[in-house]
């Protein structure tokens, strides 16, 4: 699952000690573990070997340059979906031709810029875009290489509407229907090759056929271009594999990878490539954000523990109504927690709301949640907080984001310094007047 463990009840990250950490650097502060960000990496691709897929990660889900290239360095591609997180994946130094750049909303500087750093492929999500995107490498003697995103039509059963994407009223790709019309009228242009198929139906996805249904769907229409004269070289299964909020929620990459890897051997056999843009599945339970708790309020029938963090950190449980797992990180020993569930089972633990300063109702990280005793200055783990938790953050109330630290063993490094008021205010110190003539 992951390497937080609670040794002689306090918290540790890998061999670090979370209450010193927290002391040393002060709260809130999100927290990664790099043994956990490289050991679910590795399981994954070798879950699918037989494939020798290209695994690009989705950087929309923790983008930090340092852990994007603990995964460069191991042979990762990158899964993009703007100009800036292109940019990080070069930073991070990951080859331009295993990025794949996704995204319905590309801007024409994105393009260009994707043009110019030699990208593997264009994930194409309308007809329009494609034809910009044609345009454009015309218009600068360029060629670009495209897989075009279906929308198989199936169900993934995600948590949430909002995380499902592969059903064929999703703003995201083309029904696969008219994909088959998409190839006929853009397959042979010459500016930009039409050569793959893209399919990412949601997250987190917690069972195996909705990926089963979707690429023999996907199949079927690659056997029906290649009789059409049409040949797909590659087809990227997506992401969306899940991540353990509760223990032993998803099921091991083994379990996907049997029923998956079957259906596209042939396909690999005939020489044809396999991408895969795992996200969440590598991230979420590969970080923590740790906060203090500032006051205890009683409120009617309601407790309010207030902390210094809340939905300008980590926005899901009100954006999502996620659920994650939340526990002090130095219990009383009859409180240390064995597994991360819902129903926690212990005696002595009271209900409380865990909200933050933001002047939202929807503040909150936890509502209603059965905890041990807490008072002024404990200090608090969310867990699983890897994936979507500071790519997410925001200045909201004009609040500094936290500071960024990975875990290697025994070893501590920031890898991003907390934002001072002067980060804030910066931006807007200097005024730039308009040319008149440009109005």
């Amino acid at each position: 699952m992951d390497h937080f463990a609670y040794r002689d009840n306090i918290l540790h990250a890998e061999g670090v000690n979370i209450e010193h950490l927290a002391e040393a650097v002060g709260t809130p502060l999100y927290v990664y573990s790099a043994a956990t960000f490289v050991e679910h990496f590795e399981r994954l691709r070798s879950a699918f070997a037989s494939l020798s897929p290209t695994i690009c990660y989705a950087v929309k889900s923790c983008d930090n340059l340092h852990l994007l290239r603990l995964l460069a360095d191991r042979g990762a591609g990158m899964d993009v979906v703007s100009g800036g997180e292109l940019v990080r994946a070069r930073e991070a130094g990951c080859p331009m031709d295993r990025v794949v750049y996704a995204g319905v909303g590309k801007t024409n500087a994105e393009i260009e810029l994707a043009l110019d750093e030699g990208i593997g492929y264009f994930n194409i999500e309308s007809e329009a875009e494609f034809e910009n995107i044609s345009r454009i490498a015309a218009a600068r003697g360029q060629v670009g290489r495209a897989a075009l995103r279906i929308n198989p039509d199936v169900d993934p059963k995600t948590a949430h509407a909002k995380t499902t994407t592969g059903k064929k009223e999703s703003k995201f790709g083309v029904d696969i229907d008219r994909a088959r019309r998409f190839f006929e009228t853009y397959g042979r242009d010459k500016h930009l090759k039409l050569c793959a198929l893209h399919l990412h139906i949601g997250s987190p996805v917690y069972e195996v056929e909705p990926y089963v249904h979707a690429i023999e769907r996907a199949l079927g229409l690659i056997a029906d271009l290649r009789d059409a004269g049409l040949r797909v070289e590659a087809i990227d299964i997506g992401g969306g594999f899940g991540a353990d909020y509760q223990t032993d929620q998803t099921p091991a990459y083994v379990e996907y990878a049997s029923k998956i890897v079957p259906l596209l051997e042939p396909f690999v056999g005939e020489g044809g490539r396999v991408l895969l843009e795992p996200g969440r599945t590598l991230s979420a339970n590969s970080g923590i954000l740790v906060t203090r708790v500032q006051y205890i309020k009683t409120g009617g029938s309601r407790t309010f523990a207030i902390i210094d963090s809340g939905m300008h950190h980590l926005i899901r449980p009100t954006l999502y109504e996620s659920w994650h797992f939340i526990w002090p990180v130095s219990p009383e020993a009859h409180h240390v927690p064995e597994q991360r569930v819902p129903e926690m089972g212990m005696d002595g633990l009271e209900t409380y709301d865990v909200v933050g300063p933001i002047c939202e109702t929807g503040d909150y990280l936890a509502l209603g949640r059965a905890l041990p005793p807490l008072k002024r200055g404990d200090l608090l783990a969310v867990f699983s907080a890897g994936a979507y938790a500071k790519v997410m953050s925001s200045n909201y109330n004009s609040m500094p984001r936290p500071v960024e630290v990975m875990v290697d063993g025994d070893r501590a490094t920031i890898i991003r310094r907390r934002e001072t008021f002067d980060d804030l205010l910066g931006p807007e110190r200097e005024a730039i007047a308009v040319e008149a003539s440009l109005l």
